[in-house]
């Protein structure tokens, strides 16, 4: 049931070249890149072991995902962290620097910002919404939010809010504008890194550009989904959306460390620093003698519901297994957000509501999210029964192969 993928109207998959366009932004995973990383990351498996969920690994440990993560942090980033728990054992990994001023070590339980794995909280809450009758995922945007998305050829009468959680609704990506790009990746940040952005602002922004295809016609990432989806939370429940994760997601579970900062500007202790090129191009390549900014604090209202979050790895973790185990929402619910959108050309990896799933070299399957934001580069993985889950981070923006310690840690590799 899990492998069968449709498009958001329940029609056929969609094609065309939209989901060429997911470039890193706030997930810090480009599609092309990470499909391109599972294929051929590492040796197959055994017939008998591909495919089911349970991965192998490394003869005495982690031998192979520690390696991984040191070899990310050789080729560039400054430091990075990871949790792997399989069963009651958990694997704690680091490498690198977390301050590259004063040289502190990172630590186990240093806080950073999460980028779209966001996405995945934004989308149980709608969810839940759902389950409990205040909406319809077959409601239209127009129906809760009139006249917002419309302009240009956008009309929220014709996208659904299943369509904007798995981005198969055509709207442009506010985080594609040029002017954006430079203001907020490029090195106009440092000028601008304190500025408030509302919701609106960002959609307004969306709303200057045609669509990328016409409702259900193909699939591209659009940050602008999950911004929408936020005022979505907000109408519908009176409340933030923010408020919403709080009380349905982090307190139940008792995620501590987690929290939705809005305006400020600070990263909780413990944490690190984070660090960028300003290229432009979050998480592009950089160049090799370009310089290294500090872009810990940022007023991340820029992303929104798109990626504001700061958490920890053993947070992640918890609140994955949470969602894979069935305790945030019940079975149709849950069902509906591991119904996959097949991507043109990526056999490894599709989309759901708020959730990917990827294929790895080994045949092993995963389901969770990256994500993305100046100075940060996040992902949460773990096989559909919860068994066995994995959270990272690195504290810089460019170059950063963490596909390889996903690999490593699910297929010993």
């Amino acid at each position: 049931m899990y492998e069968h993928a449709h498009a958001a109207d329940g029609s056929r998959s969609p094609g065309s070249t939209g989901h060429r366009r997911w470039t890193r932004r706030l997930r810090g995973v480009s599609v092309g890149a990470l499909a391109a990383a599972v294929m051929t990351a590492g040796p197959a498996l055994p017939a008998s072991a591909a495919g089911t969920g349970d991965a192998p690994v490394a003869e005495g440990g982690h031998e192979a995902a520690q390696a991984a993560l040191e070899s990310v942090v050789k080729d560039g980033a400054p430091g990075g962290i990871a949790l792997a728990e399989r069963g009651d054992a958990t694997w704690t990994g680091r490498a690198g620097t977390a301050d590259l001023t004063t040289g502190r070590q990172p630590r186990a339980d240093d806080r950073f910002r999460v980028g779209s794995i966001t996405k995945t909280f934004v989308a149980t809450v709608m969810l839940q919404l759902e389950a409990e009758g205040t909406l319809s995922l077959d409601d239209t945007v127009e129906r809760w939010l009139p006249g917002l998305v419309t302009g240009n050829g956008n009309d929220g009468s014709k996208i659904k809010l299943r369509q904007i959680l798995n981005h198969t609704g055509g709207i442009y990506s506010y985080t594609d504008d040029a002017e954006f790009k430079q203001k907020e990746f490029g090195t106009d940040f440092l000028h601008h890194r304190y500025d408030t952005w509302t919701p609106r602002q960002l959609v307004r922004l969306a709303m200057n550009h045609r669509p990328t295809f016409a409702p259900g016609d193909s699939w591209n990432y659009s940050d602008t989904n999950y911004i929408i989806a936020s005022m979505v939370i907000q109408k519908t429940t009176g409340r933030s959306y923010a408020h919403e994760i709080e009380q349905r997601i982090l307190h139940p579970l008792r995620l501590d460390s987690t929290s939705l900062p809005g305006a400020r500007a600070r990263i909780p202790g413990p944490s690190g620093r984070a660090y960028s090129k300003l290229t432009g191009e979050l998480a592009g390549p950089g160049e090799p003698n370009s310089a290294t900014y500090d872009v810990t604090e940022l007023n991340a209202s820029f992303a929104g519901a798109a990626g504001e979050m700061i958490s920890t790895n053993r947070d992640l973790n918890r609140f994955y297994r949470a969602l894979f185990s069935g305790r945030l929402l019940k079975k149709p619910q849950l069902e509906e957000m591991m119904t996959t959108v097949k991507i043109e050309d990526m056999p490894a990896f599709s989309y759901g509501l708020g959730l990917m799933r990827l294929t790895l070299s080994c045949g092993v399957e995963v389901w969770g999210h990256s994500g993305g934001i100046q100075g940060s580069i996040s992902q949460s993985m773990g096989t559909v029964d919860g068994r066995h889950v994995l959270s990272l981070n690195f504290n810089g923006d460019w170059n950063v192969h963490e596909q390889r310690l996903v690999d490593a840690e699910f297929c010993g590799a």
